[in-house]
């Protein structure tokens, strides 16, 4: 109890002097300057006393709630109950439990309990038995509750995980039961029943299958439908093999059990191998193997006897080809030359690199290669028109987008393929009570085509459309929108704002809006900025939901420019069609390295006059990934979160929020 008291006299101490700012702060911020904030953050909380003491109360009837636990236990054993001995029991119980950092103080804690209900006259017995009952139900059973549900919670990692483990476990038991001799016992008890051919056969085959699983097992992992099938056949196999072999019910067990794992997961294996391959390597093998039959029946047949002492039966040189070809053990055989051997080896090593090849073109993924006519590409900005209502819609039609029709309503999704993963932008472009139906025609699809489905930058608004799906989400960013018709230059916050525009006049520099169609010329020299941008800014075009630039594209859209006193243009953004009511919206927005530091205000404080002129009363400034996400809402969403704040990579994102915080009315949540 001392100790407490003292833990927390220490904690209340530390709390006030550091939120006085005093000695011990500053101490404390000039060894440690990155605890200044986290130290900051924690100690300027007001408190809210009505809300603290509602705490204390639930605190406290949970104190008196375990008081009440022991004293059942007691009473369930039919041993004498004592309200004083239940509080001074539990209250040693909970002071150890504070002191012991291991596991809430386990086995401190049961000592501590022991101890004191002996000291009240119970025997060690019944003292032992009031313990362990109230700590299974204290302790063990939420203990065993939390395990199942975090188990439950990553179900979908263990279920890809499990399959290709089992099945690498399942190869090496393979290859160390073919490679060690068999008990003797069980072989001459199979003997009785199989011969000795069957048997050594049965041994090889689990060889082969052996390394056959040790190479699909990495496959699983990537979830690819093919290796699927071969992993259950070659289980399958495994297990007739072991028993067969030399009964080995050990292995065969393992086996069975690997085979139903599989079999129970085959949902999770949806990437599906590629057709064209497929059919290569299985003609390819037939026409190899037919080629190779051929050649050793002749070669065999015709062969000087010399070679192997035996003159081979046409019969006899099918027979060892067919077995050279399938890698099979042949000892019937010994070539007496080099020249025979070498014979040997060739036909071998054929038939290992068309196996090889066999199971290559077998596992080999699916690409999808899909294109679109320009009759749908027509339709599908049709369907824009008519129920497009989202900024980032523009780019559900750019070429890089592939296209899917839902063949029961007028609509489409705008979806990528990567990784084994359809990511579509946004949601389906369909009027809304069709949602939900065009989505699950897309699962649909996925399905059948072995890909699954990720939908970004889905607006908050949209959620409610996925959750139908029982889809999980996560926050990847926040979408600022300036109001127009509240923006204003004037004030206090806007004065670094005003002085930066100042100085760009002073020195000869205006904006410019170029109306579309742009010639030639004009596009090159916004060539020239954009590959500049590119180059000395480490950039790269990345284009899914934004563009890239296209002098084909650019030729059709309005342009804003900042250009010097000599007409040179140092900085250009271009005004995208935006399908949101009373919007606009830019796309690219780039300088070239000479161009002066408030460039892109100039470029942004221009739209914001010509979208007034156009009375537009909103602009679109796009979107800032992984801020706003102040309280995660999953472990995603923390990693997110840390990465943003701590990776120097994604530290960039910070002053894009910066720059498009001067302008921002509200910001709109956007998930994955």
């Amino acid at each position: 109890l001392a100790f407490v008291f003292f833990l927390t006299a220490l904690i209340l101490f530390l709390f006030f002097a550091i939120r006085k700012k005093g000695t011990l702060h500053k101490k404390l911020t000039g060894y440690f300057p990155a605890l200044a904030e986290v130290l900051d953050e924690n100690t300027s909380v007001s408190i809210h006393q009505p809300s603290f003491i509602k705490g204390l109360l639930f605190s406290t009837a949970v104190e008196f709630s375990g008081i009440l636990h022991v004293y059942l236990a007691m009473l369930a054993l039919g041993s004498t109950a004592s309200v004083t001995a239940a509080a001074v029991t539990y209250i040693a119980a909970v002071v150890m439990m504070i002191a012991s950092p291991f596991l809430k103080g386990l086995g401190v804690v049961e000592l501590s309990m022991m101890y004191v209900l002996h000291q009240f006259g119970y025997t060690t017995v019944t003292a032992l038995s009031i313990t362990i009952l109230y700590r299974v139900f204290e302790f063990w059973l939420p203990l065993a509750m939390g395990l199942f549900v975090f188990v439950w919670k990553s179900r979908h990692f263990i279920l890809r995980s499990m399959p290709a483990v089992f099945t690498f476990s399942l190869a090496v038991i393979n290859i160390t039961s073919a490679v060690t001799a068999p008990l003797h016992e069980r072989f001459h008890l199979l003997r009785a029943y199989l011969p000795l051919t069957a048997l050594h056969a049965s041994a090889m085959m689990v060889l082969l299958f052996g390394l056959l699983l040790f190479v699909t097992s990495v496959f699983l992992f990537k979830g690819f439908r093919s290796a699927w099938i071969i992993a259950v056949i070659a289980a399958a196999a495994s297990l007739v093999g072991h028993l067969t072999k030399a009964l080995d019910y050990e292995e065969a067990v393992f086996a069975f059990f690997t085979l139903l794992i599989l079999l129970a997961t085959y949902r999770q294996y949806r990437m599906r191998s590629d057709a064209g391959w497929r059919k290569k390597g299985l003609l390819f093998t037939f026409s190899v193997l037919v080629s190779v039959l051929l050649f050793g029946f002749i070669s065999f047949y015709f062969i000087d006897v010399k070679h192997f002492g035996i003159d081979f039966t046409w019969q006899q040189s099918l027979l060892h080809t067919f077995k050279s070809f399938l890698l099979i053990d042949d000892a019937s055989i010994h070539p007496l030359t080099h020249f025979g051997l070498e014979f040997i080896w060739l036909i071998r090593c054929v038939g290992f690199s068309t196996w090889l090849f066999l199971f290559w073109s077998l596992i080999q993924p699916h690409v999808s290669r899909y294109t679109e006519t320009d009759l749908q590409r027509m339709k599908a900005k049709d369907l824009l028109k008519q129920y497009g209502h989202s900024a980032v819609d523009y780019f559900k039609v750019y070429p890089d987008k592939l296209l899917f029709f839902s063949s029961h309503y007028d609509a489409f999704v705008s979806y990528r393929i990567a990784n084994g993963f359809a990511v579509v932008l946004e949601e389906p472009v369909s009027a809304a009570n069709q949602k939900v139906s065009v989505l699950k025609e897309f699962e649909h699809y996925c399905r059948k085509a072995g890909l699954k489905p990720a939908f970004y930058r889905v607006d908050a608004g949209s959620i409610h459309w996925f959750d139908e799906l029982r889809k999980k989400r996560l926050l990847i960013g926040q979408e600022a929108v300036l109001d127009v018709t509240t923006f204003s230059l004037e004030g206090k916050e806007r004065k670094s704002l005003r002085n930066g525009i100042s100085n760009l006049q002073k020195k000869g520099y205006t904006a410019k809006l170029y109306e579309a169609p742009l010639n030639e010329h004009f596009v090159q020299a916004l060539k020239k900025v954009s590959d500049e941008w590119l180059m000395e800014f480490g950039k790269s075009e990345t284009v899914f939901s934004q563009g890239m630039f296209d002098a084909n594209e650019i030729r059709h859209q309005d342009i804003i420019t900042l250009e010097n006193e000599k007409g040179e243009i140092n900085a250009f953004l271009n005004i995208v069609p935006d399908y949101s009511a009373n919007e606009c919206t830019y796309d690219l927005i780039r300088k070239i390295k000479a161009a002066p530091g408030a460039a892109m205000d100039a470029l942004i404080l221009r739209l914001i006059d010509a979208a007034k002129a156009q009375q537009k009363k909103y602009i679109n400034l796009g979107l800032v990934p992984m801020s706003g996400i102040t309280q995660p809402q999953n472990r995603a969403e923390q990693l997110v979160k840390i990465a943003g704040d701590k990776i120097k990579t994604f530290q960039r994102y910070k002053g894009l929020r910066e720059f498009k915080e001067k302008y921002a009315s509200c910001w709109q949540n956007k998930y994955l």
